[in-house]
C-alpha cells in the first residue's frame, strides 16, 4: 500500500475529511478531499460532515476550522506551520488600536490568530473582502488588520479610507513590479494575475488581483492559452491539473511559503495514525471569534 493509499484508508477509518490549501505541496492536494483558498475552506469547514477535520495548511486555518466546529476534532499535521502575517499583531495591540478609535468597526483578514479574531466585528478573506467591506456605510470608520496591502486593495476599489495595520505577507511582499514587467516580456500577450496581498505597484502592474480561488475561476473562464501567475507557487499544481490545455508560468519561482510546505504525506499519515496534533481554541475566545467569522460567512 502506498502512503497516499494509507492516508485515504486512515481517513475513511477515522471518519475524517482532509482539507488542503492551494499553497500546499501538490501531492498533499492530490490526497485531500477538498482543496481551496481561505474562503472556500472556511465554508467547507462550516458545513463538513465528518467526525474529524485534518487541516493541511497553516495554524490559523486549523484554528478557524476549530472555531466553526466546536463539536469536532480538528487536527494539523505540523503545528509549527505558522503565518508571519498573523504574528504581526496580537490581541493586546489590537485592543490598544481600538481604544484609540472607539467609534470604529474592526475588521480582520482571516490570516490572523483566534485571539485577534475575537476582538473583531467581522472577518474577511482575499476572496470576499470587497463584498464584505461594501456592506459598511462609506462614512463608517474602519480599523483593518493585519494586512496593509489587502486593505489598500479594497480601499482603492471602493474609494474609501481605512486605518491600516502595517502587516504583510513576506512571500507576496517579495514580488516586485519589475518582476511583473520581466514576466510580460518573457510571455508577451499572456495576462498577468497577482494576489491582493502584493504591494500596490505590483497590483497596478498586473491585469487582475485575485484570491487563489479567484485565480482558479479566472483560469477556467479565460480564453488565454498562457497565464502568468504572481502568488505562492503551490497554486500552479491546481491550475495545471484543472486546465490541461493551458500553460501557467510563475512570475517568480522563488515565491514559496515555507510554512505551507511543512505538511507532507509523511506527517499527514502520522497525524491520522496518532490522531494528533489537535487544535483547540478555548472559551470565551472561540465564541467571540466565531461571531466574527460567521458574520463574514452570512454575507459572503
Amino acid at each position: 500500500m502506498s502512503i497516499s493509499e494509507e492516508i485515504r484508508a486512515l481517513a475513511a477509518e477515522r471518519k475524517a475529511v482532509i482539507l488542503a490549501h492551494n499553497y500546499t505541496r501538490g501531492e498533499v492536494q492530490d490526497v485531500a478531499d477538498f482543496t481551496g483558498d481561505s474562503l472556500e475552506l472556511a465554508r467547507r469547514a462550516a458545513t463538513v460532515d465528518a467526525d474529524v477535520i485534518v487541516f493541511c495548511g497553516v495554524y490559523f486555518m486549523a484554528e478557524t476550522a476549530a472555531i466553526l466546529n466546536p463539536g469536532k476534532k480538528v487536527l494539523i499535521p505540523d503545528p509549527t506551520a505558522g503565518c508571519p502575517m498573523a504574528d504581526m499583531i496580537d490581541a493586546a495591540q489590537l485592543r490598544e488600536l481600538k481604544a484609540a478609535h472607539p467609534g470604529a468597526k474592526v475588521v480582520c483578514y482571516v490570516n490572523s490568530t483566534a485571539e485577534v479574531k475575537a476582538e473583531c466585528d467581522m472577518c474577511v478573506t482575499s476572496g470576499n473582502a470587497m463584498r464584505v467591506m461594501e456592506t459598511f456605510p462609506p462614512e463608517q470608520e474602519i480599523v483593518f488588520v493585519p494586512d496593509q496591502h489587502l486593505g489598500s486593495h479594497v480601499m482603492g476599489l471602493l474609494g474609501r479610507k481605512y486605518i491600516l495595520w502595517p502587516g504583510y505577507c513576506p512571500t507576496h511582499a517579495a514580488l516586485t513590479a519589475k518582476a511583473v514587467a520581466d514576466a510580460r516580456a518573457a510571455h508577451p500577450g499572456a495576462p498577468v494575475i497577482v494576489h491582493p496581498e502584493c504591494q500596490r505597484d505590483v497590483r497596478e502592474a498586473a491585469d487582475e488581483s485575485l484570491s487563489t480561488g479567484g485565480m482558479c475561476s479566472y483560469a477556467r473562464q479565460s480564453a488565454a492559452r498562457e497565464i502568468v501567475v504572481g502568488t505562492e507557487v503551490g497554486i500552479l499544481h491546481r491550475l495545471r491539473a484543472e486546465n490541461p490545455g493551458k500553460a501557467f508560468f510563475p512570475i517568480n519561482d522563488h515565491l514559496v511559503c515555507p510554512n505551507m510546505k511543512k505538511t507532507t504525506l509523511e506527517n499527514l499519515a502520522s497525524c491520522l495514525r496518532e490522531m494528533k496534533v489537535e487544535v483547540k481554541v478555548p472559551e470565551p475566545t472561540a465564541s467571540a471569534a466565531r461571531r466574527a467569522v460567521e458574520a463574514m460567512l452570512a454575507i459572503a
